[in-house]
């Protein structure tokens, strides 16, 4: 087809982005000519280049899903599809996308539905970094605080957008998801200088990780055309707010929220404790996946609105699973608080559901909640009332995960968890390997 009649008979796409996520949560892309995707049901690729797979066995299949197809709105000659990946004919076990899929059907084999929102918080600033033998250094701008300008440390929280670059961009992130199809519920300043949330509208565990993952893609090109960075990083900045993505969940059967009791004094089922029951019981092999990174565990520090210990409340933000206060079966649903942005989000929904579920299946009790600030506990107190305490590390945290999985093995393939924590091992080698300016600043008097 000529390059005017492929215009006229597709609303003027003329080329498709094909893209699809590794294991850690990366997006990429292939992009094809539109005539070529209209043609055709596969693309080849190579997996060993995106860490997915040795470079021996490294020919891998990219599926288009073509229910995800949409124009790009800044660019309306290309479109973008969400892909699978397979190995020859067959499903391929490194496909995050096909867990969170498998996660669901397994939610429907309980007689069950699914219902997942997410709030995303992130920074929108300039950011200049250098990692090299005889140099280490990060710069973080961040225009909006005092005395550059109007905001002190914690002191952003749902501010009125001011006339600075960073509400603009925020506000053009919104337009674009909206004309996307994915229009974020809610969207506000964060706490941070700097910092911006964006809700997810809620559904199935694919859909709403095709949103973060959209969200993250539309943040980062809009942010870029301002000379700024979307940093989705837990933590970025010392002595103020990190981001989390706090994920919402709830279990529906035939309409009704299985997480609703009418009768219970917090509104909650025993299938809603039991679920908690069972992030409490996984909570630490959960952090591999849902804290993923070595800076996660930077966020995850006391007096900043993170969760340190594995226990729930009601609307208490100090605890790793709160249940937000509501009258109303539509809203009744528990809101888990330890994950953040660098999480694979089809990983991240499946092992929350996986966790939940084995918690139902097994009856493992929560016990009471937790009204007090636990930050203010004692140590004492803590130890005594039995609460977990979540990994202090990504290593840690890979430790439970290696040693605590056999709740994901329904719909997470062995080769995935093996590959997955071999590449975060990796990781968590070469961060350590580089001394960093905080450990000169400790370590060069002594």
């Amino acid at each position: 087809m000529e390059k005017e009649e492929v215009e006229k008979s597709n609303n003027g796409v003329l080329w498709v982005s094909l893209q699809y996520t590794d294991i850690v949560g990366r997006l990429h892309e292939l992009v094809v000519p539109y005539e070529s995707y209209a043609g055709n049901s596969e693309f080849s690729m190579d997996g060993s280049s995106v860490d997915i797979v040795d470079i021996n066995v490294s020919d891998l299949i990219l599926r288009p899903d073509p229910q995800t197809f949409i124009v790009i709105p800044w660019d309306r000659k290309r479109g973008r599809v969400f892909c699978s990946i397979g190995v020859n004919s067959m499903p391929f076990w490194g496909d995050s996308r096909a867990v969170a899929r498998r996660a669901s059907e397994y939610v429907s084999l309980q007689n069950l539905r699914e219902v997942i929102g997410v709030e995303i918080e992130f920074f929108i600033h300039k950011v200049t970094y250098n990692v090299s033998p005889n140099e280490v250094y990060v710069r973080v701008e961040l225009s909006e605080k005092y005395p550059r300008g109007l905001l002190k440390v914690k002191g952003g929280y749902e501010v009125p957008a001011y006339s600075d670059l960073v509400s603009r961009v925020r506000y053009e992130i919104v337009e674009y998801l909206r004309e996307m199809g994915r229009t974020p519920p809610t969207n506000h300043h964060e706490v941070a200088p700097n910092q911006v949330e964006i809700t997810t509208p809620p559904g199935k565990a694919v859909n709403v990780a095709d949103t973060v993952m959209t969200i993250k893609y539309v943040a980062r090109y809009t942010a870029s055309k301002y000379g700024l960075a979307a940093n989705f990083m837990p933590k970025p900045v010392y002595g103020d707010n990190g981001s989390g993505m706090h994920t919402h969940v709830s279990l529906w059967n035939d309409g009704h929220n299985m997480f609703y009791d009418a009768n219970d004094e917090y509104k909650l089922s025993q299938m809603c404790r039991y679920f908690i029951g069972g992030l409490i019981e996984h909570g630490r092999s959960l952090s591999a996946i849902v804290s993923p990174t070595t800076n996660s565990y930077k966020r995850l520090a006391a007096g900043y609105e993170a969760p340190i210990y594995l226990t729930w409340g009601v609307a208490n933000r100090s605890v790793a699973i709160r249940i937000p206060k509501t009258s109303t079966q539509k809203k009744a649903r528990i809101e888990f608080r330890p994950p953040d942005p660098t999480a694979n989000p089809y990983l991240t929904f499946a092992a929350i559901l996986m966790a939940g579920l084995d918690g139902i299946k097994k009856k493992i009790d929560p016990g009471d909640p937790t009204s007090e600030n636990v930050y203010s506990m004692s140590e004492w107190k803590i130890k005594e009332s039995g609460i977990k305490v979540l990994p202090r590390s990504l290593d840690e945290a890979l430790d439970e995960l290696e040693s605590d999985n056999e709740y994901l093995k329904p719909v997470f393939p062995k080769e995935l968890l093996e590959r997955y924590i071999e590449v975060k091992r990796k990781e968590v080698k070469t961060v350590n390997m580089h001394p960093t300016p905080a450990e000169f600043m400790m370590y060069m008097t002594y």
